[in-house]
């Protein structure tokens, strides 16, 4: 989902509250933006980041299944299904986590995978690995694939 000036989404105040608002200001580090000089920390509904170092608890140690989007920046076919991925954690809400895995930066959990072509997408549940899809496909794809691991 791309972010712009128009977009209205759920904010949190540093200190808690929320507030609905329009996004504007600099992107943060972990996909949010700020906005003006009152500090709100403005994040878009959807997958969420996991790397090398929260992939244990975030994805092998989660309640619910996990979707987890391989990808690079420089991924053409990448950035193609990422609004897909996001949707689908957005419809999905409490009974799957949906996650990107950076792979430039987090290389140890790709190889670990076997990830050699990106976009991948896996389905984790109870911490093991039980499907993937290689390359950019349809929502429906991915929607029969999530499905079947759903309770």
């Amino acid at each position: 989902m791309m972010l712009n000036s128009t977009t209205l989404v759920s904010a949190q105040r540093i200190s808690g509250s929320r507030q609905s608002l329009r996004v504007a200001g600099p992107k943060t580090s972990f996909g949010g933006r700020i906005h003006g000089s009152r500090g709100v920390v403005v994040r878009a509904e959807g997958a969420g980041p996991v790397n090398d170092s929260t992939w244990e608890e975030l994805v092998l140690k989660s309640p619910v299944p996990v979707l987890v989007d391989f990808w690079a920046p420089w991924c053409g076919p990448c950035r193609m299904i990422a609004p897909i991925i996001d949707e689908l954690a957005a419809e999905y809400g409490d009974k799957l986590r949906a996650v990107k895995l950076n792979t430039d930066e987090s290389p140890g959990v790709a190889t670990e995978y076997g990830i050699r072509s990106i976009p991948t997408v896996m389905v984790f549940k109870d911490g093991v690995k039980m499907d993937a899809v290689i390359g950019a496909v349809p929502k429906s794809t991915l929607v029969q694939t999530v499905e079947k691991y759903l309770n």
